[in-house]
């Protein structure tokens, strides 16, 4: 029997109006993981001016996106896109490296993406 791993770690800390979201994902995102992520994000941000939000991505075992999670993510991006700073994506596929490249179209910010983590988290910390 082949059994599918799935499972999504959340982590949300702030600072005034500057907010650090961090993800690990195992598995495909699904609609489910966004009912969860973008409440939590949007109560968080919830009579904050102006927020400013820094992402790290762990998307090593990431396998990608349920159809009605990419349509989650689009709505996020949509929505909130002006607002994220920087997202460090960590993986190890070419196909992440170029959704990190398409990430930065969505965003009023910058995503890159990284093979190594202390690189990532070096850039989030790092000025504009």
């Amino acid at each position: 029997m082949n059994v599918k791993r799935h499972g999504l770690a959340i982590g949300l800390e702030r600072t005034g109006q500057k907010f650090f979201l961090s993800l690990r994902v195992n598995g495909k995102l699904t609609h489910e993981d966004y009912q969860s992520l973008v409440p939590m994000l949007e109560s968080a941000m919830e009579g904050i001016e102006d927020p400013e939000i820094d992402v790290f991505l762990d998307a090593r075992e990431l396998e990608g996106w349920e159809a009605r999670a990419a349509w989650d993510d689009l709505k996020l991006g949509v929505k909130h896109g002006r607002e994220f700073r920087r997202v460090a994506i960590l993986g190890n596929s070419r196909w992440q490296e170029l959704a990190a490249k398409m990430g930065s179209w969505f965003i009023g910010g910058e995503a890159r993406y990284f093979e190594d983590e202390a690189e990532a988290m070096a850039w989030l910390e790092s000025s504009p």
